[in-house]
C-alpha cells in the first residue's frame, strides 16, 4: 500500500502519482481502456471519453491510495506500477477507481496472460452489467468495438 497524490492522467487506464517525493506511472490493474496514445496507431473508439472520465475521477492533486494485487506482478513490462487506485476512505473491489471505470462502461475487465487478478469476478460482473445497459464503450457509437477509430477525433 502506498499513499500519494495524482500528478497527471496519461489516459484512461494510466495515471502518474507522486509518493514519498517520487513520481511513478501507475497502470490500473484489471482494466483496459481504448487507446489514445498508441505510437503509430490511431485513437480508438471511446478512448477520449474514457480518458476524460478517469481525469474527472482522479483530478490532479487528488489524494489516492495505491494497492498492488498479490496475484500479479508489481510492475509491467514498461516499468509501470500495477495497482488498484482508491480515493480516501475507499477499499475492496468496488471501492477502486479501476472498478468504477468498468462499471461505468469506460473500461473493459482485463486479464493479462491468463492470470486472473483477485477481483476478476466482481469486475467481470460489472462489465456484463455495463454491456447489458449499453453504456460507455458498449453504447453508440462504439457498441463494444474499440478497434476502430474514434469518430470524435476523426480517426
Amino acid at each position: 500500500m502506498l499513499d500519494g497524490t495524482v500528478t497527471d492522467v496519461v489516459d484512461g487506464d494510466t495515471v502518474k502519482v507522486e509518493s514519498r517525493g517520487f513520481e511513478t506511472t501507475v497502470r490500473l490493474v484489471g482494466i483496459d481502456t481504448p487507446e489514445t496514445r498508441r505510437p503509430g496507431g490511431f485513437v480508438q473508439c471511446h478512448g477520449p471519453a474514457a480518458s476524460r472520465r478517469t481525469a474527472r475521477l482522479l483530478p490532479i492533486g487528488q489524494a489516492v491510495r495505491l494497492v498492488t494485487d498479490p496475484t500479479q506482478d508489481r510492475r509491467d513490462r514498461y516499468g509501470r506500477l500495477l495497482a488498484y487506485v482508491y480515493p480516501p476512505g475507499a477499499s475492496g473491489a468496488t471501492g477502486s477507481i479501476n472498478y468504477v471505470l468498468v462499471a461505468s462502461g469506460d473500461a473493459k475487465s482485463y486479464v493479462y496472460r491468463h492470470n486472473p487478478f483477485q477481483y476478476v469476478r466482481q469486475f467481470s460482473a460489472a462489465e456484463a452489467q455495463a454491456r447489458r445497459r449499453g453504456i460507455g464503450l458498449w453504447g453508440p457509437p462504439c457498441r463494444g468495438d474499440t478497434t476502430r477509430p474514434d469518430p470524435e477525433v476523426g480517426g
